[in-house]
């Protein structure tokens, strides 16, 4: 079997795995790191049909976010951040929809296609890590091509205030 047969056959058994366990399309956007990541950090995938929902269900059934880079140091990009008529209303829709919602974030780093390093912060310390950031661009937001706001947890952030698991 050559590289090419044995990559669509590989494709094929991870697709049906995937759909036998209820884990959703593994090919879609981050869906295999996530899915990875739950099998090492003793993690559930929830239902395929939950996309815009918890990344991951943790040993406590409380739904979690997983943040996965391939760079040489571990952060997170919290990107396409839908944007409120109001800060008061941004403010509301971070703690109760996008950031406070997830008791846990996960920050994952993979290298070579393995997860090599895992860190944990509460949703709070996310929060409050990322509220000031986001208040900055809020003011000029809508002017942007993408009028969405992002920031990221860095690395510095994560080993200050996080907790290694891997």
């Amino acid at each position: 079997m050559n590289a090419s047969e044995k990559y669509i056959n590989l494709y094929k058994e991870m697709a049906s795995l995937c759909q036998d366990n209820g884990w959703g399309d593994p090919f879609s956007y981050a869906r295999s790191k996530e899915i990875y990541a739950t099998c090492v950090l003793n993690h559930t995938m929830p239902g395929p049909s939950d996309y815009s929902g918890a990344d991951a269900i943790n040993e406590s059934g409380d739904g979690v976010e997983y943040k996965s880079t391939i760079g040489p140091k571990v952060k997170g990009s919290y990107t396409g951040i839908s944007v409120q008529k109001t800060w008061d209303k941004q403010v509301r829709y971070l703690r109760e929809h996008k950031i406070l919602k997830y008791p846990e974030h996960y920050f994952n780093r993979f290298e070579n296609g393995e997860l090599v390093e895992s860190w944990v912060l509460t949703g709070q310390q996310v929060y409050d890590i990322l509220l000031p950031k986001l208040k900055k661009k809020f003011a000029t937001v809508l002017s942007k091509k993408d009028p969405r706001l992002s920031a990221d947890v860095t690395n510095s952030d994560i080993k200050k205030f996080g907790k290694r698991v891997l």
